[in-house]
């Protein structure tokens, strides 16, 4: 059952194309909750397969990412704090991941649009607290579109090793697959971390 799910899935991205993922990455950055997961590491698989571009299916996840994160930034620097708080929910926007987006972008400042893509939850809702309070559209777009680089990579390059197996779905190829992603998300995250507190220390100073 679980073999059928995964190559349903599989084969609706193949059948969508590159606007395909564009479309459903702008939905997953916009406040409409929709995971990424079933989007971008299908498109790493495919690739691994040679169905697929790699680097094209890169670029269409960040640029869907951008648009969807550009349009949560205008709604909320247009409708303002107020009528989100009170009209919120009927778009999946709750007054809690409210807060709790408001309190990162707060604690962290601009850099948070680019911290925050990388956050469970926060994610998908850093870019509100970015159009209220009217932050520069440059340096959004631009660290929207890093932290999205870099999120989809890691996705795309989970759904690649996994299209290197054959048997996919086996057990041993999925404990395969987490080693070697461990081994190269771990790294990469220590760096960012890294950068980040060195940054905040700075900034701090």
């Amino acid at each position: 059952m679980i073999e059928n799910v995964v190559h349903t899935i599989v084969e609706t991205i193949f059948a969508m194309g590159y606007p395909g993922i564009l479309l459903l990455m702008m939905i997953e950055s916009s406040f409409i909750p929709f995971p990424s997961e079933l989007v971008v590491p299908p498109a790493g698989y495919l690739a691994a397969q040679g169905r697929m571009n790699l680097w094209v299916a890169l670029a269409a996840a960040v640029i869907g990412s951008v648009l969807g994160a550009l349009l949560n930034y205008w709604v909320a620097r247009r409708v303002g704090e107020p009528f989100l708080r009170k009209f919120g929910r009927y778009f999946f926007v709750s007054p809690k991941g409210l807060d709790r987006a408001e309190a990162f972008f707060n604690r962290h400042g601009e850099i948070s649009t680019f911290v925050g893509r990388l956050v469970p939850v926060v994610r998908q809702l850093i870019s509100i607290p970015a159009g209220l309070s009217r932050m520069r559209l440059i340096p959004f777009v631009a660290w929207t579109a890093l932290g999205a680089a870099i999120w989809s990579a890691v996705l795309l390059y989970g759904g690649w090793l996994l299209g290197r197996h054959e048997s996919v779905l086996r057990e041993a190829a999925v404990q395969a697959y987490t080693t070697r992603a461990l081994v190269f998300i771990l790294p990469s995250l220590v760096v960012l971390i890294g950068l980040y507190v060195w940054w905040h220390r700075r900034r701090s100073r």
